[in-house]
């Protein structure tokens, strides 16, 4: 007897494979999660595999419908991405998104294919991340974590908890860490909005230092170190569970953003139009000069990594923290 043609339909919706190629670095890798999502509800049937950085690749191994992530370890003459092929390019795909804007995408066998192109365009990353479909609403970065991770998260974080992030990738876009505990500081004290809250400190192991200059300056029975300490997923679940964030404009900021934990972004050398974290509860701040102040300065050098964010004072970050959290008369 022949199959039905709705069954016939649903085990070619099952088969179908969909490649999705995104970014290296934490932050970028993250706001494409929302784009993803989206294809998931597209394809609820489909299997995805990923590609993306190692050190993002945490991000998608806890979603669902994601059958296979291949981190891309950065190899001389773009190795990886000859490495890539060799992994994918045996699979028959129904569709490769590709938000790298390689060649990749025209050498795999697919039966559609969607590379974004560069835009200088003034407008949120993830307004552009959706033009690689066609559209122009963003999508909201996603979490994805297991009941054990958010089990751990549990035990980590409890009670009132203020998280604080004071490194970042480039040191120009570094606010001083000593500023990071002065603010800690007086939004945890007896008249602060968040008196008497724990305050946990996270950073990369690569960071540890930053962030050792911050717990130090806090008393021993307030300061929670999360500087390594758990897995991508893990530490959104911890962020989910926290009073508000502050940090620099990072991939630890928009993970924050993406939980759902009120996100303060501090911003100098680089666009909060562009890169601003995303959400309800979420704003940024910068001292009196503008990214194009800034960059676009004389004396401007991209390869120093001295600070350019020092016009920003406590004061401003401490008044931009107060009205994130709804304290009365802000």
């Amino acid at each position: 007897m022949a199959q039905p043609r709705s069954s016939r339909r649903q085990a070619r919706l099952a088969a179908l494979k969909v490649l999705f190629i995104t970014a290296t670095r934490i932050g970028d890798a993250l706001l494409s999660t929302g784009l993803l999502n989206h294809l998931a509800q597209t394809y609820p049937n489909a299997k995805f595999t990923v590609a993306c950085g190692p050190v993002a690749a945490p991000l998608f191994e806890a979603a669902p419908f994601v059958e296979r992530v291949l981190p891309m370890v950065k190899g001389p003459k773009a190795k990886h991405w000859r490495r890539l092929w060799t992994q994918t390019a045996g699979t028959w795909w129904h569709l490769v998104v590709d938000l790298r804007g390689s060649a990749l995408a025209y050498l795999l066998p697919t039966l559609h294919r969607r590379v974004l192109k560069s835009s200088w365009v003034e407008k949120h990353r993830l307004i552009h991340l959706s033009s690689a479909l066609g559209l122009d609403t963003p999508f909201a970065p996603v979490l994805w974590n297991t009941p054990a991770q958010r089990d751990h998260a549990a035990k980590l974080i409890q009670g009132q908890v203020l998280a604080i992030a004071p490194a970042a990738n480039w040191g120009a876009k570094q606010w001083p860490a000593d500023r990071f505990a002065q603010v800690a500081q007086k939004l945890t004290a007896p008249d602060g909005p968040l008196a008497g809250a724990k305050i946990a400190v996270l950073a990369a192991p690569t960071e540890a230092a930053i962030a050792q200059y911050v717990l130090d300056a806090l008393p021993p029975e307030q300061a929670i170190s999360l500087v390594g300490q758990v897995d991508l997923p893990t530490l959104g679940a911890c962020l989910s569970r926290c009073a508000l964030f502050i940090g620099n404009d990072s991939g630890l900021m928009h993970l924050a953003a993406a939980s759902g934990c009120p996100t303060l972004g501090l911003f100098g050398p680089s666009s909060e139009v562009f890169y601003g974290p995303w959400g309800p509860k979420t704003t940024s701040v910068r001292g009196p000069r503008s990214f194009e102040d800034i960059c676009h300065a004389p004396d401007f050098n991209y390869r120093s990594h001295d600070c350019l964010m020092l016009d920003l004072t406590v004061d401003k970050v401490v008044q931009a923290a107060r009205r994130l959290v709804g304290e009365p008369g802000l």
